[in-house]
């Protein structure tokens, strides 16, 4: 794909999805710091920053969650700036590293995948599953 098939076909699309996302973020949470996308696979966290610069809500959004391929849905965290690895808000400690029914337990709700060792990105069988973990976090920091 050229530059300016890239722009018109995935780049421009994805600053609309994500400026959606912002806008409806209290919809998703009260809180206004968990955004949701249609669908994974979108390049949202260049725009996430601008966006949030536009509108002078810098450092507002905690948390993205959005469906992925195999039909279940990931919660991820945002990074402090683009290219980062240190996350605004982390995924908590004590998830990292546990997968499925363990995390469901310590979750208190079924149908958890899994937490990533670093607590950037997380997986849940439901929507509902990968707020309920977004929530959580954003309540332990």
């Amino acid at each position: 794909m050229n530059k300016v098939s890239y722009f018109a076909e995935v780049w421009y699309p994805a600053k609309i999805n994500v400026e959606n996302a912002v806008n409806n973020r209290f919809n998703v949470d009260p809180s206004g710091a968990i955004i949701e996308f249609p669908s994974g696979g979108v390049p949202w966290k260049e725009h996430l920053f601008t966006i949030e610069e536009e509108k002078g809500i810098e450092n507002t959004i905690q948390f993205a969650v959005f469906p992925d391929d195999n039909g279940g849905w990931r919660v991820c965290g945002v990074p402090v700036a683009v290219g980062s690895f240190e996350l605004r808000t982390p995924l908590r400690a004590e998830w990292r590293g546990i997968r499925d029914q363990e995390l469901s337990n310590l979750l208190g709700i079924e149908g958890a995948i899994f937490v990533h060792a670093n607590g950037f990105i997380g997986g849940h069988k439901t929507r509902e599953g990968a707020l309920v973990m977004a929530k959580l976090s954003l309540n332990k920091s």
